[in-house]
C-alpha cells in the first residue's frame, strides 16, 4: 500500500479527498435555502464575535452545527433543524436559547451584544422557510439577560 509522503502530486490529491469528504457538510441539500456566504470573510478575534449582520452571525458561528441550510444534523451530537421551525415564531423563545444556550447549545451571551443576538435571531426567522415578521429588538435581548 502506498503511502502518502506529502510531496509532489500527493499533497494535492490528499487536498482533493479532504475537500470531497467535508462537502456533504459544507453544502446544503439541494433545493434548500442556504445561507450565502458573506461577501468577504470577516474572522473574530478573541472571546468575541466581530459579525454584525444576522446573516454573518450564522454563517460564521451557528452553521457550524446548524448546517448551511439550517437542516441540522446528528451524529456526534444533535443538532435541531432551524428550517420551518414553528419554535421560531416566539421571538422571546429563540433569544432565550441564544442567551442563554440550552443542552449541547452553548449561551452566547457573553460572545455576543444584544444587537448581534437580535440581528441573528431575526435572521433566523425570516430565512430558511420562516416568515415570523416581527422584530425582535436589542432592548428585548437585555431585558432576557436579566
Amino acid at each position: 500500500m502506498r503511502r502518502w509522503s506529502g510531496r509532489g502530486c500527493g499533497r494535492h490529491a490528499r487536498a482533493a479527498v479532504i475537500a470531497a469528504l467535508l462537502s456533504p457538510w459544507t453544502q446544503g441539500a439541494p433545493g434548500q435555502d442556504a445561507a450565502p456566504a458573506p461577501k468577504s470573510r470577516i474572522f473574530s478575534s478573541g472571546y468575541g464575535f466581530v459579525e454584525m449582520s444576522g446573516e454573518e452571525l450564522y454563517v460564521n458561528v451557528c452553521r457550524g452545527c446548524h448546517m448551511a441550510n439550517a437542516m441540522g444534523a446528528t451524529g456526534a451530537g444533535s443538532f435541531p433543524s432551524l428550517a420551518n421551525n414553528p419554535r421560531l415564531e416566539q421571538g422571546g423563545y429563540v433569544v432565550d436559547l441564544v442567551v442563554n444556550g440550552r443542552r449541547a447549545m452553548p449561551s452566547f451571551a457573553d460572545m455576543m451584544s444584544d444587537g448581534q443576538i437580535a440581528a441573528v435571531v431575526n435572521y433566523l426567522r425570516t430565512h430558511f422557510g420562516n416568515d415570523y415578521q416581527d422584530v425582535v429588538t436589542a432592548a428585548e435581548v437585555q431585558a432576557a439577560r436579566r
